[in-house]
């Protein structure tokens, strides 16, 4: 079993920055990808990145330039920087332990909101 925990989201002005954790515990040897997921209010749910065990990375096209999705093996944690944050980018972000076909499991997620 897996269990994610995400932290680090907030109100931002637009431009602003934000970085969202997410810590991953119980058996991590399933995972074959980490991605990071948002859903807006009356909105379809979106995969935003992804990154696989053996490095690769994948962004929607709506954040390429603007977001990084990171990890740091020794602290079991998966980060994504956001920058020049949009109002649009207002939603719940959540991440997910994926198989190469698809989630397995997710995290509670983490409100972030872009707004003056």
């Amino acid at each position: 079993q897996v269990r994610l925990v995400e932290s680090g989201g907030g109100l931002v002005q637009p431009g602003g920055s934000l970085r969202l954790s997410c810590a991953v515990s119980g058996c991590i040897f399933d995972i074959d990808a980490i991605g990071w997921y948002r859903q807006a209010p009356g909105k379809q749910r979106e995969l935003v990145a992804s990154a696989t065990s053996g490095g690769s990375t994948n962004y929607a096209d709506s954040v390429k330039g603007r977001f990084t999705i990171s990890r740091d093996n020794a602290k079991n944690t998966v980060y994504l920087q956001m920058n020049s944050l949009k109002p649009g980018d207002t939603a719940v972000y959540s991440c997910t332990a994926d198989h190469l076909w698809g989630p397995f499991a997710w995290g509670q997620g983490t409100q972030v909101t872009v707004s003056s």
